[in-house]
């Protein structure tokens, strides 16, 4: 059967299954009158696996992008009625609902619902029982051929979406649809380009108004912040370091300035102020691995240096759910991370736009996201050095994990780094606070949030921080991806999930909200999409099967790469022009020869080979004179520094004939990317 391309959107509902059979316990032998009676028996006296615990997931073809909640009450006959909404840019056959039966290690199938593509391309809702088969052949029953899934769906193909390619059509856009967090309105926004910017370094940007933009520096007005905070400093990070210094410049000193991050933290605790801290737990650095650990986050030290103080530091692993096998949740606890950057504190009130007073002592919540953490090799300007400043600013943060023996003492070139950062005020800053205070409840241990209603004559309620008519006032939603294992208070069954914009997976409720917004956003652009971020690889479903890679067993099946092909093609096809300009690092951080960086490498080939791949056929049907690369390109950022007098010399030389040494001589190093950023022409005209 062909595949047919599903580019739109599903909403799918798994109602019950009925006579299913564990092949992995003796009662699946037995009748299927009998088959009660035989578990019952299993589970008292112990024979077989006992309890089965069953799930069910939503497949195009082998590409999973739907699971429900795992059920033990009777597994011969469960009864989810779980509903999805179910992005897709995939080519497939048939939707298959693939009911299994959890194990210790792995899962036993019980059996595939499959039901043909063909029959829901016409947007009609399909309600269907399908019969159980095989996972290798839709035509073979499994078992006795007698189970069968209950299941609605409804398409709504990307032509029948009225956002299309219509951009944000004026401000009474509602947001994202679908997420736990909603637009809010009247927010200001300050964007950070990098952890600082030089006087004099960006030439003069012309404004409305006669105004010229002023660049802002994000460590400066996190050291501000976090010095002026009264009640409460509230930080996630993947990695703090409490050695940094957030104030470097010399040409801006100060006041108090001159201290480390971990003795202004310690100082404003001494104060009075409540510090909270979230920080990652690096599973490997504890036991025989290193201290540091495979990610150098410096977790432990950073513990220890608190322990004993007034700041509360807590180390919170990423934990796995309850439904994982004993090695996914090996995998969950050593190989993924809580990735969040955040500060959050109380602030001092603005001036008014007239130029009086300070709010009267009343306090706001301010909030910093994005993709700096408060850690070394994080600083950096938008000159990038890469030898000049290792005498001044980077002499005790010196940072380059791409060479195994670098060192300050043998000399540059150091790993420039660039990324950027934003500072919330109004509403939307709640809901960084809210966040946090989820994450605390759930993996802080003790209850030592700051009752904000003990403070309601202090600190003002959520609020516009801008008046509607001004010209910096903004439209702004949270987004971001955790599930209930690291935030308190998602609702406990699929319908209330559903309603708070989380979906369901195997016992967890998950915020998918960044692919949801990165998804909505690529299918409203108008004419062309910016992109920097640290890696750029994704749905596998479509990668070519060659070079002993399975695309099913690498499971990165996120859509965004597919989405922007299939809008590049959406393009060709109506004649118009498009374009996605993407920027990524030349490689990911760590030795380039290491296992890790090359497999990362080489899915990221995968990516582009998919997506040049479709663009390339949409210009041969089209019958057009062009190159893919006219509508999809990818750069990489480098620098290259001469010798400068009074550059610091280094007292030791790098191993002759390595990489080190020639990047040395050759006086260049790439720039390393760390952004999450996504920008694209959403003003219609019309």
């Amino acid at each position: 059967m062909a595949k047919i391309l599903l580019h739109g959107t599903m909403h799918v509902t798994i109602f019950e299954a009925e006579s299913l059979s564990n092949p992995s316990r003796p009662s699946s032998q037995a009748p299927q009158f009998l088959r009660k009676l035989v578990e019952g028996i299993e589970d008292t006296v112990g024979v077989g696996k006992g309890t089965s615990k069953v799930y069910a997931t939503i497949g195009l073809d082998k590409a999973r992008v739907g699971r429900t909640r795992t059920l033990a009450d009777d597994t011969a006959a469960p009864r989810w009625y779980e509903s999805f909404h179910v992005y897709c840019a995939h080519l497939a056959t048939h939707v298959a609902f693939t009911l299994k039966a959890k194990n210790p290690i792995g899962a036993s199938l019980l059996g595939v619902g499959y039901l043909p593509v063909r029959d829901v391309l016409a947007g009609d809702e399909v309600d269907r029982w399908l019969p159980l088969c095989d996972d290798t052949d839709a035509r073979t029953p499994i078992g006795d051929g007698g189970g069968k899934v209950h299941v609605k769906l409804q398409y709504f193909d990307i032509s029948k979406d009225r956002s299309w390619g219509r951009g944000v059509r004026s401000g009474k856009y509602p947001g994202v649809p679908y997420t736990f967090f909603s637009q809010r309105q009247g927010c200001k926004v300050t964007l950070y380009q990098d952890a600082h910017v030089p006087d004099g370094f960006i030439p003069r940007i012309p404004l409305d108004g006669g105004r010229s933009y002023e660049p802002h520096r994000c460590w400066e007005d996190i050291f501000d912040a976090i010095n002026g905070a009264r009640h409460f400093i509230y930080i996630t990070g993947w990695s703090v370091y409490t050695e940094i210094a957030l104030i470097r410049d010399a040409d801006r000193p100060k006041p108090g300035g001159g201290v480390t991050l971990g003795e202004l933290l310690k100082k404003k605790a001494g104060e009075g102020v409540r510090v909270l801290m979230l920080v990652w737990d690096d599973r490997t650095s504890v036991g025989m691995l290193k201290k540091d650990g495979l990610m150098a986050t410096h977790d432990e030290e950073t513990m220890n240096y608190f322990q004993g103080t007034e700041v509360n530091c807590v180390l919170c692993p990423r934990n796995p759910d309850d439904s994982g096998s004993i090695v996914q949740d090996l995998q969950i606890s050593t190989m993924f991370t809580h990735h969040q950057k955040i500060v959050v504190v109380d602030h001092d009130m603005p001036s008014s736009r007239h130029g009086g007073g300070n709010g009267g002592g009343r306090r706001r919540v301010v909030s910093f996201v994005g993709g700096l953490d408060l850690c070394d090799g994080r600083y950096d300007t938008p000159f990038h050095s890469l030898f000049r400043t290792l005498g001044t600013a980077h002499h005790d943060d010196f940072h380059q994990p791409n060479f195994a023996t670098a060192t300050v003492a043998k000399g540059g070139p150091r790993e420039p780094w660039h990324d950027i950062h934003c500072r919330l005020e109004g509403p939307v800053a709640w809901d960084v606070l809210y966040n946090f205070e989820q994450r605390w409840r759930k993996q802080g241990g003790k209850d030592l949030l700051v009752q904000l209603r003990d403070l309601a004559e202090t600190v003002i309620p959520p609020s516009p921080a801008m008046f509607p008519e001004d010209a910096e006032s903004w439209n702004v939603q949270l987004f971001r991806s955790i599930d209930g294992g690291a935030a308190f208070g998602f609702p406990d069954t699929p319908e209330d999930a559903a309603r708070a914009g989380l979906v369901s997976g195997k016992d967890q409720i998950i915020d998918r909200s960044i692919q949801d917004a990165y998804i909505a956003a690529i299918r409203r652009a108008r004419s062309f999409i910016y992109i920097e971020n640290q890696y750029f690889l994704g749905s596998s479903y479509c990668w070519k099967p060659n070079d002993g890679v399975k695309p099913e067993d690498v499971g990165a099946l996120h859509l965004i790469p597919k989405e922007l092909s299939m809008k590049v093609v959406s393009k060709i096809e109506a004649g118009e022009r498009f374009t996605v300009y993407v920027v990524v690092p030349m490689w990911p951080e760590g030795i380039p020869e290491s296992g890790s960086v090359q497999a990362i490498l080489d899915w990221q080939r995968r990516t582009m080979e998919m997506m040049y791949t479709d663009i390339a056929h949409a210009i041969q049907a089209k019958g057009i004179d062009a190159d893919p690369k006219d509508y999809l390109t990818f750069f990489c950022l480098g620098n290259r520094e001469a010798k400068s007098a009074g550059e610091y010399e280094p007292p030791e030389q790098a191993e002759p004939d390595t990489g080190y040494f020639h990047a040395q001589q050759n006086r260049r190093f790439m720039i390393y990317v760390h952004t999450k950023m996504m920008i694209g022409s959403y003003i219609s005209p019309d």
